[in-house]
């Protein structure tokens, strides 16, 4: 299990388990890293230290720690594949949300004044734009979001900055939502949207035969660059 912190929940229900990793040195600001549907696993740990290697706090909550904590999946792996899937088809996304809000507040806790963003994967794409439009963290970044298309009412609530990462052929994200996406946020001076034709969900896993270099290379570009402008 990859996770090293309790952070206790809002309504004093329990605690989220989470990966912390600080900065060597002076701290630039903080980063929220959201897991995938698999887990903290070591893909979510490599992202979080990559973080810290750049000046920032990371926290990467386990986000199934009220369904099936510590579970660390392959993505690679077709069984351990639709384990995963299962627990996000049951997953409660409202709770989850406040679940991650506690995470918010307790980093502003440990350093006030900070300034936080928030990277999500998937499942973790969707849960960076409803922080955005529902929280005033400063800024948000997702990849490969799933159900932003229903969720596209909300936009008028985003305060920080948001940006989202779409790759044309994702296999869970069909053109018709991602042109949603574009019609309902392209307007939006607080919404950039990056696309990455021909390729696919996941394209920038760590690891893993998902992986596209190349575009995992630009987004990440994209998104550190965006954090050192709106976060530090």
């Amino acid at each position: 299990m990859a996770t090293n912190t309790q952070i206790p929940t809002l309504d004093a229900s329990g605690a989220i388990p989470a990966y912390v990793t600080r900065p060597e040195g002076d701290w630039r600001g903080a980063i929220i890293v959201v897991q995938e549907i698999f887990g903290v696993n070591p893909g979510i740990v490599r992202k979080a230290d990559d973080w810290a290697a750049l000046g920032y706090l990371a926290v990467a909550p386990d986000v199934f720690w009220r369904q099936q904590p510590g579970v660390e999946f392959d993505p690679d792996v077709p069984e351990q594949f639709q384990q995963a899937l299962a627990l996000m088809m049951a997953h409660d996304f409202d709770r989850g949300l406040n679940d991650l809000k506690a995470v918010l507040a307790w980093i502003r806790a440990q350093v006030p004044g900070i300034k936080t963003g928030l990277v999500g994967f998937c499942m973790g794409g969707k849960i960076a734009y409803q922080m955005a439009a529902r929280t005033d963290i400063e800024a948000a970044v997702g990849y490969y979001g799933v159900g932003i298309d229903a969720m596209l009412d909300e936009a008028a609530g985003i305060t920080g900055q948001l940006m989202l990462h779409i790759p044309t052929a994702d296999g869970f994200v069909p053109a018709d939502q991602q042109a949603a996406m574009h019609q309902g946020l392209d307007g939006n001076p607080k919404v950039t949207l990056h696309d990455y034709a021909g390729l696919d969900h996941g394209f920038a896993d760590t690891f893993g035969a998902r992986r596209d270099p190349a575009g995992a290379d630009l987004a990440d570009r994209r998104t550190a660059e965006f954090f050192a402008r709106v976060v530090g």
